[in-house]
């Protein structure tokens, strides 16, 4: 399996997120902007350009009920963007921060979302229908350093995020009046803000945080080169952790329960997946065009990938040796799901630092992830 398409869009991107029907990207050229593009007779043509901010936007996200824009940017300011008539129109957050806002997402049920900062504080916004505005309430004084990543949990009230202070935290929620009691059992109990779990498994920087399709686990990646998987976040979780060679990762999202897609510093996005027992290894690099012995499980399987690493370059891997266009050529920063009908991801798209969005098939990966893990 390869890339099935790739586009040059900027020289840099940050950050990138799609239309809920997927026929318009949204992403920042490295600098206060935010384009808009739709495809159109299998070309790409600039439709908006969302001018706001005065600095770098960190992050995008677009909501797939509502059809609305979250931006986060440098500036510390955040704006939600409505689509009215042919014009998007911006709504200024009330973030109160006085470091770089660095990452945002919607939450599942799109009533909030969450902003993750410099100043070691997430903001959680919502809508207050009477003042016509978004406000937020912080968690503070949880983070040791910058929020460098968000993630909400199915049930729309826990959030994990992770620092680089090294921790990754999962934190309640719960807004009386925005939530309903009836949320999840349990979870509508504890107080805004109240840390439900920290987790001190990395001594390095921690990035990329992600719940699974049902939320029973949790991973994330740190600067060491390590993912970290959290079975029963709770009092007594169960942890696991896997080591890699290759550049650190950057970020991750979950296609199954058992599947783990990590993109980072390697330029390409490696694949993680669990065995029948749950314990998690690496897999394979995405696009190889020859798969992991599956002789001996583990060992051959980690010892020829790192063969296939120190003998020939991952850079432009793909099922065509020839062909090195069809592969990110720098860090790739953000991974970001194309949802079908169902609970799994068949496809996603990732963007890095060359400006290039890949788009990704997982028509076969599922059956040759078990396969291997057999």
């Amino acid at each position: 399996m390869a890339a099935t398409s790739v586009h040059k869009f900027a020289q840099t991107i940050t950050c990138h997120a799609w239309s809920p029907e997927q026929t318009m990207v949204a992403l920042c050229p490295n600098n206060n902007e935010v384009h808009i593009y739709r495809l159109s007779e299998d070309k790409w043509e600039k439709v908006h350009v969302l001018q706001k901010h005065d600095q770098v936007v960190s992050g995008i996200d677009w909501s797939a009920r509502s059809n609305r824009i979250v931006t986060a940017s440098h500036d510390r300011n955040s704006y939600v963007w409505n689509l009215e008539g042919s014009e998007w129109v911006p709504t200024l957050v009330i973030l109160r921060l006085n470091r770089a806002a660095l990452c945002v997402q919607w939450s599942p049920r799109e009533n909030k979302f969450a902003v993750g900062s410099g100043a070691k504080i997430v903001c959680i916004c919502y809508y207050e229908q009477e003042n016509n505005w978004w406000v937020s309430k912080l968690i503070r004084k949880r983070h040791d350093s910058s929020v460098t990543s968000v993630s909400w949990h199915p049930n729309n009230i826990l959030l994990a995020s992770t620092s680089t202070d090294g921790k990754c935290r999962v934190f309640s929620t719960f807004i009386k009046g925005v939530d309903t009691k009836d949320s999840v059992t349990g979870t509508s109990d504890s107080k805004f803000g109240e840390l439900i779990i920290q987790l001190d498994l990395s001594f390095s920087w921690s990035f990329g945080v992600k719940w699974s399709p049902s939320g029973n686990t949790l991973a994330y990646v740190g600067h060491n080169s390590m993912i970290y998987f959290v079975d029963d976040v709770g009092p007594s979780p169960l942890a696991q952790s896997v080591a890699f060679r290759d550049l650190p990762l950057h970020d991750l999202l979950f296609v199954s329960e058992r599947m783990v897609i990590g993109v980072g510093f390697d330029c390409i996005p490696m694949v993680f997946a669990a065995d029948d027992r749950g314990i998690w290894s690496f897999i394979r690099y995405l696009g190889e065009r020859k798969a992991i012995s599956s002789g001996s499980k583990y060992g051959s399987q980690i010892s020829e990938a790192f063969g296939k690493f120190y003998g020939q370059s991952k850079h432009g891997a793909s099922n065509d040796a020839a062909d090195t266009s069809k592969t990110h050529e720098n860090c790739i920063n953000c991974i970001v799901p194309l949802r079908d009908r169902g609970t799994l991801i068949r496809r996603f798209s990732t963007s890095g630092l060359d400006g290039k969005i890949v788009l990704w098939n997982l028509v076969n990966e599922q059956d040759l992830a078990e396969y291997y893990l057999k």
